[in-house]
């Protein structure tokens, strides 16, 4: 499973991609605008800093808006993927921006059908909203596992990626249920390496080494 950056703060992306756990970033307007710089400084950046995939989205929802601006974000660097939402107009993009070689990130997907559609049309990745879809009682990691299952059936090129992963329960069950890739918050990334029982069996260590020395002094 490869592990997305769900962030638009350079310094959690530096701090990830050195322990090597950054295989691509995925970012929104909501993100940048936490940030609170520049649209084009904050993705130049995070591309030049992360040799993986980096979703920017697009921020208009007519067809021929999101196909000029998927257009002009494919020019800033090699590794950009076009976030597109998933509406009629946004399928019509997608399939005219996968023509054109423009990699596309299909978000905001709460069903199985929806996911066929992004993938007839040709998106790149397909993002179903896991903790959103718990939200309303139904079961975000069943749709991964369904979506996962259309893709093997039928030989789809696009790779699921598990959004709105909000803590570890959601990216385990993701991992089993068959998503290519997670898109992981900052914040959660030291909850996924640290355990009760690991800090304690540390520490226990510690204190017999101390124990040790003290001995053969």
């Amino acid at each position: 499973m490869k592990f997305f950056l769900d962030t638009a703060n350079i310094n959690e992306i530096k701090r990830i991609n050195d322990l090597g756990l950054c295989d691509g970033v995925t970012t929104n307007p909501s993100l940048i605008n936490k940030e609170g710089r520049n649209f084009n400084e904050v993705i130049g950046d995070i591309t030049e800093l992360v040799d993986g995939p980096v979703s920017a989205e697009v921020t208009s929802y007519d067809y021929k808006g999101m196909v000029k601006q998927a257009r002009d974000l494919a020019k800033w660097a090699d590794n950009i993927v076009v976030k597109i939402p998933m509406t009629e107009e946004g399928l019509r993009a997608i399939h005219t921006l996968s023509k054109e070689g423009i990699k596309t990130n299909c978000t905001l997907i709460f069903s199985v059908s929806q996911g066929i559609m992004a993938m007839k049309a040709g998106s790149t990745y397909i993002s179903p909203f896991m903790g959103r879809i718990d939200d309303m009682g139904e079961d975000g990691a069943r749709l991964v596992a369904e979506l996962r299952k259309v893709i093997n059936i039928y030989d789809y090129d696009s790779e699921i990626i598990a959004a709105s992963i909000r803590h570890i329960n959601h990216l385990e069950k993701a991992a089993l249920a068959g998503a290519h890739i997670a898109t992981i918050p900052g914040n959660l990334f030291e909850k996924l390496w640290t355990h009760p029982l690991t800090t304690a069996g540390i520490e226990s260590f510690k204190k017999d080494w101390e124990a040790f020395e003290s001995r053969n002094k």
